[in-house]
């Protein structure tokens, strides 16, 4: 077990716990929560960083940490559906296509095939992240100012929804489009499998 491939593993194990932390209405809760998904989400930078300084760049590796990112991600969005902050069919989009394609990666393995994230899954990623971001921040700010009473609460009193709702659509309409990509990229190999 290397430095690149614990990260990744710390990165699955703070999900569930942000998760739990993030969906207590709790103004510390919120700010914890908000500490363990950057943290989690650092791992990732910090992860590939260690892979390529250090030469150890393993086939674990290749399909644990996008699946790691999978299930961050996951764990966000499914929170601000529980939350009443996003409409859940882009969600499930997204989430639904994420598992796919993971599912897609476990064949590519039982074919002795190791499927590398393409530069198109790379920006899905970070788009996917900026939008939690935004969403995120949005909460933790809200649940900051509730907490303090500041006048500046009134600011936050915009249809969040609308915005979110299309931040997401356009995120799980590219999410969405790189699935695709892998599938038809390794159809070959489904197809194989199928018969």
């Amino acid at each position: 077990m290397n430095m690149p491939n614990t990260l990744t593993l710390l990165r699955i194990a703070l999900a569930p716990i942000f998760m739990i932390f993030f969906l207590i209405d709790n103004f510390y809760m919120r700010m914890i929560a908000l500490v363990l998904f950057i943290v989690a989400a650092l791992t990732d930078l910090a992860d590939g960083y260690y892979a390529r300084k250090l030469g150890v760049i393993t086939g674990f590796g290749k399909f644990m940490d996008p699946l790691a990112d999978k299930i961050l991600v996951s764990s966000a969005l499914i929170s601000f559906i529980a939350l009443g902050y996003v409409d859940p069919l882009p969600v499930i989009l997204i989430v639904g296509r994420e598992f796919s394609i993971t599912g897609l990666r476990l064949l590519a393995a039982y074919k002795g095939v190791v499927i590398p994230p393409t530069w198109m899954a790379k920006t899905k990623t970070f788009l996917q992240m900026a939008v939690i971001g935004v969403i995120m921040g949005y909460i933790c700010l809200l649940a900051a100012l509730t907490h303090y009473q500041h006048p500046a609460l009134e600011l936050l009193t915009f249809d969040h929804h609308l915005y979110f709702d299309w931040l997401l659509w356009i995120t799980a309409g590219v999410t969405v489009w790189t699935g695709g990509d892998y599938v038809v990229k390794y159809f070959y190999m489904i197809r194989s499998v199928l018969k």
